[in-house]
């Protein structure tokens, strides 16, 4: 069991019983809205660094971007959350080290994937790392590491991103299982709180592919485990009542409310698109933050740069 004082307690500025505000964000966007970032509504910024950034040859780490990123961010007093990406969702981003991609030991590296990112829109295509092979796992979790050892208790957090993966299995020859890939997920999660002690560490978890409301119970056990390890748990998508969520991730995040060490949700630019069947119209920023602090139990949000209610009024808590 993690020692849960070394982890650092939430912001003061934020309003009493309200989730920590952070913006999302690429580091490209920071110049053009250090603006918004000095709100004092804003408590600091989530930024995804793909693994071919950090690592963009074999053992060789550039940490160069996050530490523009903290000289950036200090000065403001705003908090750093660091994403590491090994999942993409673009056909053009193969956003891993090309060691991965042309070694065979690593089986390609990379796999094609599906996602369905909001409400009318169409599904995209992209690739998620291959975790369920050994050596692959190996190697990110030897980024971790570095990261850890350069940045644990300078950054915030840190969170891995989503459990979901939508593979085309027909033509899959890379060896995936469910319980391979449950278990690979579990382990990195496991891993990054054991190299960051001061850090928050947070797995995003929605859905489990092979698993529909807990068919094979790994939405309960990934709970379970990340309550007795000390791992925070998040998600891509704060969406109301949203039916797909209901049958997999939002019950249990309610069920764990307050048992965790971190819960930390997102309002990206897709979740933005769905409407309120209640009112007929887009979420409100009330809305989404009702939901995820009664019933999702958010400590922090993460919100899309993009978010109507950042360009709308003037900051207030």
């Amino acid at each position: 069991m993690i020692a849960l004082s070394l982890i650092p307690c939430l912001f003061a500025a934020a309003a009493p019983g309200q989730p920590a505000n952070f913006l999302f964000a690429g580091s490209d966007d920071l110049p053009a809205i250090r603006g918004l970032i000095s709100r004092p509504d804003i408590d600091g910024v989530q930024i995804v660094y793909t693994w071919k950034s950090l690592e963009p040859a074999f053992g060789r780490y550039d940490f160069s971007q996050i530490e523009t990123d903290l000289a950036v961010l200090g000065p403001l007093h705003k908090k750093l959350f660091v994403q590491v990406q090994d999942r993409f969702f673009r056909p053009q981003d193969r956003n891993v080290p090309r060691y991965l991609l042309e070694d065979p030991v690593y089986t390609g590296g990379l796999v094609p994937q599906s996602d369905n990112p909001g409400e009318g829109q169409p599904a995209g295509s992209g690739w998620a790392a291959e975790q369920w092979n050994p050596r692959v796992r190996h190697r990110f979790q030897l980024l971790l590491a570095a990261l850890a050892e350069k940045f644990d208790g300078r950054i915030y957090g840190v969170n891995l991103p989503e459990t979901a993966v939508d593979l085309d299995r027909k033509h899959d020859r890379t060896h995936f299982a469910c319980d391979a890939y449950f278990a690979a997920e579990l382990e990195n999660a496991k891993f990054a709180r054991a190299v960051f002690r001061k850090s928050h560490v947070v797995q995003y978890i929605n859905f489990w592919p092979c698993e529909w409301e807990n068919s094979r119970r790994y939405m309960s056990r990934a709970f379970a485990f990340a309550a007795a390890n000390g791992i925070g748990l998040g998600g891509p998508d704060i969406v109301p009542n949203q039916r797909g969520q209901m049958k997999n991730s939002y019950p249990f995040f309610h069920e764990y409310k307050g048992r965790l060490a971190l819960v930390a949700m997102a309002v990206q630019e897709p979740t933005l698109t769905y409407t309120n069947p209640a009112t007929g119209k887009k979420f409100t920023k009330d809305e989404f933050i009702d939901f995820a602090r009664d019933y999702l139990g958010a400590d922090v949000v993460f919100w899309s740069i993009a978010s109507p209610w950042l360009h709308a009024t003037e900051p207030r808590r």
